[in-house]
């Protein structure tokens, strides 16, 4: 099921051409985020350049020492003094002491601009992702954008932190290092060089496949994670159809498919590292083969020979290095990819800033020829010339055979999508034309399937008015039949009621989802069937809840028990998306050719 996953990354790495050039593109997007910190990353990369400088002057050092032969005694012997051992053994001291200082200051350094850049990373992320709309989270997967916030973050954040440092770290010391080995030796320097191309081509190779192959290997993983997301939330199906086996079946295939691909990405970079290993000890072997006949020639003595190998040991070491710091970096270019990517989708006009004075609305809705279809089924008309108006405070109550558009009604009430044809307007003001945060604001939901947050009672039903009082929360539970029996729980109201309130009962669970919108204290009130899955008990004492919430507000009623709908001020009968009766209780009952009267007699009878 996994593999389905509609806009997901794996489609894209089919063209690696085009994704490379792209990558990049968004990659340096990433700057913005570093700006702010600019002063602390200077200040990093010249602790960073002081540290290449100094573990280059280890080797100079080196072949001074093995040349040098006098000695006046460790502490009278002076610094600048190249030829006398003690000199030398002082300085070395000294490089190993600032080494250390200036290594410190580099990684808390970078350490503090890349936290700081992921942070705001993180959150500007996450903000564009909440504003979403719904036809976004249609097409994607919650586990999938879970793990693009997770696991791609990660990366990133092993990139930034740790890779990119040690990288530029180590093509100074390449670059610095040569320059340097030319000094001491041209001849053995056009030895060395000489294999250097090779390996310079291989690594492009090798770097770009292996690039392909993290990203596949990336993508596998979040299929897995969409497997585990889908199968904890539906937990109980998976249960109750017995599917235990099948969902561990499932993702055993997702992980053996990932492994498999994780093993090819493996296999490749250890042919890569092998290939580097080779010829770094390869050239050593070469470079000591050649550096012997020049000794031989009196062109080089020991020191410098002592200080061509070190040099070209540390040169040989941050070569050998540098496929795995590559390949992390381009594992973090993909990360970064599809963190621009979220933030590339187009997001709902809603403003963050909390709302200081509410809209003034008066509630009243009116429909105007309206048409609506998804934009996953264009070919799908879901509502078709639908008219209604509903005064302000006026209930009015939809029903119909399921797959109606009941429920998109509600939704485009919401404005979670807008019509593809006709109007909706509020006070005779285009739906469109407000602002859609202040406008929601004034709007509530009670749906049949309340989900609620796993913190406290009280958390929850604050959730309708962030930072209410306890007075407040309190009334709000009391005006929704809630307070007694939250009262009867040892903690009160500070009873934490589990991943989406299992801990609660179905009826429990609705009328904390009443009170957080009696607290709210909407103009606009939408009920999706709220009772249809309560027993008998539980919907009385919910229904007394929600006419007393309904008081005052304009209320769109969604109903499946046409029982509950007796009392409406207008009932509106939909079929097929479009409305094909209008009328109170007793009007539409009257009409024996009716809808209305057709589901009415059904339900009495199933009764």
């Amino acid at each position: 099921m996994a593999s389905r996953r509609k806009g997901g990354a794996t489609d894209e790495g089919a063209k690696p051409a085009k994704l490379n050039k792209e990558a990049w593109r968004k990659t340096t997007r990433l700057f913005r985020y570093l700006r702010p910190h600019l002063g602390a990353f200077a200040l990093g990369m010249l602790c960073l350049l002081a540290t290449s400088l100094l573990s280059l002057a280890f080797p100079i050092l080196l072949g001074k020492l093995v040349n040098a032969e006098s000695s006046q005694g460790f502490w009278s012997a002076a610094l600048s003094d190249l030829t006398n051992i003690d000199s030398i053994a002082k300085l070395l001291i000294l490089v190993f002491a600032l080494q250390a200082a200036f290594g410190f200051a580099r990684i808390y350094l970078f350490g503090l601009v890349s936290e700081n850049a992921l942070a705001n990373l993180r959150q500007d992320t996450y903000a564009h992702l909440v504003r979403m709309p719904m036809l976004f989270f249609a097409r994607h997967r919650v586990g999938e954008l879970n793990s693009r916030i997770s696991a791609d973050v990660a990366l990133l954040q092993e990139g930034m932190t740790t890779s990119l440092a040690e990288l530029l770290r180590q093509i100074i010391t390449i670059t610095l290092g040569i320059t340097l080995l030319t000094l001491v030796s041209v001849q053995l320097t056009l030895t060395m060089l000489a294999t250097l191309p090779v390996v310079a081509l291989v690594a492009v190779f090798f770097g770009r496949w292996i690039r392909k192959l993290s990203k596949q290997v990336q993508d596998r993983i979040a299929d897995t994670n969409v497997i585990v997301d889908e199968t904890l939330q539906g937990i109980q199906n998976v249960k109750a159809f017995s599917n235990e086996a099948f969902e561990v079946g499932r993702y055993r295939s997702s992980v053996l498919k990932a492994r498999d691909l994780a093993l090819k990405g493996a296999r490749w970079r250890g042919a890569f590292v092998s290939f580097i290993i080779f010829c770094m000890f390869g050239v050593i072997v070469f470079i000591i083969w050649r550096a012997v006949h020049l000794k031989a020639q009196g062109l080089l003595d020991m020191g410098d020979i002592t200080s061509f190998l070190a040099l070209s040991i540390m040169i040989g070491a941050s070569i050998a290095s540098i496929p795995e710091l590559v390949t992390t970096m381009l594992k973090a270019v993909g990360a970064t990819e599809r963190l621009m990517d979220l933030q590339d989708g187009e997001p709902e006009p809603i403003s963050l800033t909390p709302q200081t004075t509410p809209l003034p609305l008066k509630g009243e809705i009116a429909f105007e020829h309206v048409s609506f279809h998804y934009a996953t089924r264009p070919e799908h008309a879901v509502l078709r010339d639908v008219s209604f108006t509903a005064k302000p405070g006026e209930r009015v109550a939809l029903v119909g055979p399921s797959g109606a558009g009941k429920s998109t009604i509600a939704s485009l009430v919401l404005r979670f999508h807008d019509p593809v044809g006709g109007r909706i307007t509020i006070d005779g003001k285009d739906a469109r034309d407000y602002d859609l945060s202040a406008l929601r604001h004034r709007m509530s939901i009670v749906p049949q399937e309340v989900l609620l947050f796993g913190g406290t009672i009280r958390e929850n039903i604050a959730y309708g008015k962030p930072g209410a009082s306890m007075a407040e929360i309190e009334a709000a539970a009391r005006k929704a039949n809630a307070h007694a029996f939250i009262a009867g729980f040892p903690q009160g109201y500070d009873t934490v009621v589990g991943e989406r309130g299992v801990q609660l009962s179905g009826g429990q669970r609705q009328r904390i989802a009443i009170a957080r919108a009696v607290l709210k204290d909407p103009a606009i009130l939408i009920l999706d069937e709220a009772t249809s899955a309560l027993d008998t008990a539980s919907e009385r004492l919910v229904q007394e809840a929600l006419d007393k919430l309904m008081e005052g507000r304009t209320s769109i009623v969604i109903a499946h028990r046409l029982s509950t709908v007796r009392n409406a001020d207008r009932i509106l009968v939909l079929d097929q998306g479009r409305v094909l009766e209008s009328g109170t209780h007793d009007e539409l009952i009257a009409n024996t050719g009716g809808l209305y009267h057709s589901l009415s007699r059904l339900q009495l009878s199933e009764a």
